[in-house]
């Protein structure tokens, strides 16, 4: 009889070999083991389907699918969703490296707090290498009981990347889905926000790679949502920003709030558009770091943020 996982992990993929292995022994070495790992591959050229392969044949936790041609980035992490079958969701990039208690922290936090939609760690940044760059203070306001207030510290205040937390599925799939414009999963998580709570654990257990094979590397708006999707080739960077903002209103429109709630959200927008909504700061973090990027990690994920060293770990 199998038995249906609490948690999904969706794991998009495009030519990822530089780093996949390293991500892949994180996640399956977690010290929470109910879940299903679905890696869908955006038909990559290099060897990740080899490495893939090897990994589901080792372990049946993995589940791998190979697109038959590369539909984008954001098309391709849609995709997991509607292949998730947990309670729990959660999306994990082939670069990023992952402290051995993340998902039971996660899943531990929102089992204690029922009106929660989404819990995090604590996050830093590494380089191309694994070394430690850079640590984030979480000072954004998502854990208010207040809807209007969550989504307004979404749109003025970096820290976090929430979009890698681990979210209710049913809220995922009431929620409007991740669209390719400008900065849209910056707008998808903000959507989230006002179906409940976000949740922080208070270690760094999550680390973001920063490396120049990164997709939000290219040189345009319009070079970015291609690469998320294709279908954005045409599309001028007008449309992507006029998108950009008209998400915002529509996750507003869709999103269960009493009408004081859905009015004060409506007031942020005018007043974050005003204030800097066009603006696209220089060094920004990235909400929506959906876009997939292409040795030894040198950063530890047991959970310290004073430390500089992953400990190196056989694959199970």
């Amino acid at each position: 009889m199998t038995t249906t996982p609490r948690l999904s992990i969706g794991l998009p993929v495009y030519n990822g070999e530089n780093y996949l292995t390293e991500a892949l022994d994180d996640l399956l070495g977690q010290t929470y083991t109910d879940f299903e790992l679905i890696i869908s591959d955006n038909a990559s050229t290099d060897a990740t389907e080899r490495i893939c392969r090897a990994y589901a044949d080792a372990d049946p936790r993995v589940r791998y699918i190979r697109q038959p041609r590369n539909i984008g980035a954001v098309p391709n992490h849609n995709f997991l969703v509607g292949q998730a079958r947990g309670e729990l969701f959660k999306w994990a990039a082939h670069d990023d490296r992952f402290g051995d208690t993340l998902l039971e922290r996660c899943v531990a936090a929102l089992d204690t707090e029922p009106d929660a939609v989404l819990c995090h760690s604590h996050m830093a940044v590494v380089d191309a290498d694994g070394t430690l760059a850079e640590k984030y203070d979480y000072t954004i306001a998502t854990d208010s009981p207040s809807a209007p207030e969550r989504f307004k510290s979404l749109l003025v205040t970096d820290g976090g990347d929430d979009f890698y937390g681990v979210v209710r599925l049913d809220v995922m799939r009431r929620a409007p889905r991740m669209d390719s414009y400008h900065n849209g999963g910056r707008v998808f998580v903000a959507g989230l926000s006002l179906y409940g709570r976000f949740l922080q654990v208070p270690e760094v257990l999550y680390f973001r790679r920063d490396h120049p094979g990164r997709g939000d590397r290219l040189p345009s708006i319009s070079a970015v949502c291609s690469n998320l999707d294709p279908r954005r080739a045409n599309h001028s960077t007008a449309r992507l920003l006029a998108e950009y903002v008209g998400g915002y209103l529509s996750v507003i429109r869709r999103s269960p709030l009493s009408p004081r709630d859905r009015a004060a959200c409506y007031r942020a927008i005018l007043g974050w558009f005003a204030g800097r909504g066009m603006r696209i700061p220089a060094r920004r973090l990235a909400f929506a770091r959906v876009l997939p990027s292409f040795g030894a990690g040198q950063v530890d994920t047991s959970g310290s943020s004073e430390s500089s060293t992953l400990r190196e770990r056989k694959r199970r």
